[in-house]
C-alpha cells in the first residue's frame, strides 16, 4: 500500500516508522526543511515542499496513494490537503488530524475526510474509559459510514454477567468486536460468556448507543431490566 503523509513533525514520524515497519510504501511531505530527516526513517520516502500546492501533489504521484494522511500542526492545512487527495486524485481512503475540537465539525466528507482523529477529543475518551464501570464510552467516530467505536466495562450489576454472548439480546446495529480481560484481547464468539470487569468494544451508531447501555448496566442509570 501507498500512503502519503503531509506533515513530517512527530506526529507524521510516528505513523510512518509505523507503516514502514509494516513493509507498506511511504511518503512524507513538509515544507520545513528542518523537518526534512531520511535519517531518522530510512525506510520513507521525503519531499520537500507545501502539501497544499497541486504541483507539489503532482510529483508526489497521489494518485497512485491509497491513503493520504494530513498530519500537520495546522487545522486549516490538513483540510486542503484532504479536499485535494479526495476531489482531484481521487485517493481511495483520507485521513485528518485535528488540532483543535471546535473545528472538529468541518472534518467530514465535505472537506474529503473519511476519517477524522482528534487527539484531544480520543484522550478525554481514554481518560473517562480508565474510570467508568457501567457507562458507555464513544472512543472514535468513522466518519464514512457513520458508526462508532464506544467501550462499556460490564459492571457487577449487569443482568448479562455470566451470560453467553448468543444468548444476550443485543439491538440491531450494535456488535460485539473485542472483549478485553486479564489485559488480553479476545475475538468473541456466540459461545463465550462476557463477564463482570470485562471491557467489551462494539461498533454501533449513535442512535443504538443508549439501548446498548441500558441493556448491560440498567441498575447503574436508574433503570430496570425488562
Amino acid at each position: 500500500m501507498r500512503v502519503a503523509i503531509a506533515g513530517a513533525g512527530n506526529v507524521g514520524r510516528s505513523i510512518a516508522a509505523e507503516l514502514v515497519a509494516n513493509e507498506h510504501e511511504v511518503l512524507l511531505i513538509d515544507r520545513d526543511t528542518d523537518t526534512i530527516r531520511p535519517s531518522s526513517i530510512p525506510g520513507a520516502q521525503w519531499l520537500e515542499g507545501d502539501a497544499c500546492e497541486i504541483e507539489l501533489l503532482e510529483r508526489a504521484g497521489l494518485p497512485s496513494c491509497q491513503v493520504v494522511v494530513a498530519a500537520t500542526g495546522d487545522d486549516k492545512v490538513n483540510l486542503v490537503v484532504s479536499l485535494l487527495a479526495k476531489t482531484e486524485y481521487g485517493v481511495p481512503r483520507v485521513v485528518a488530524r485535528v488540532n483543535h475540537p471546535k473545528n472538529e465539525w468541518m472534518f467530514n466528507e465535505a472537506w474529503g475526510v473519511d476519517v477524522a482523529v482528534s487527539t484531544p477529543r480520543m484522550l478525554s475518551a481514554l481518560v473517562e474509559e480508565a474510570v467508568s464501570i457501567g457507562d458507555l464510552v464513544r472512543l472514535f467516530t468513522f466518519r464514512q459510514g457513520g458508526g462508532n467505536l464506544v467501550e462499556l466495562t460490564l459492571p457487577p450489576s449487569s443482568p448479562y454477567s455470566g451470560t453467553r454472548v448468543g444468548d444476550v439480546p443485543w439491538p440491531m446495529d450494535a456488535v460485539l468486536v473485542a472483549i478485553i480481560r486479564d489485559g488480553r484481547v479476545l475475538p468473541p464468539s456466540s459461545d463465550d460468556s462476557i463477564e463482570s470487569g470485562d471491557e467489551l468494544l462494539f461498533v454501533t451508531t449513535s442512535d443504538v448507543e443508549p439501548m446498548l447501555e441500558d441493556l448491560l448496566s440498567p441498575h447503574a442509570h436508574g433503570h430496570q431490566h425488562g
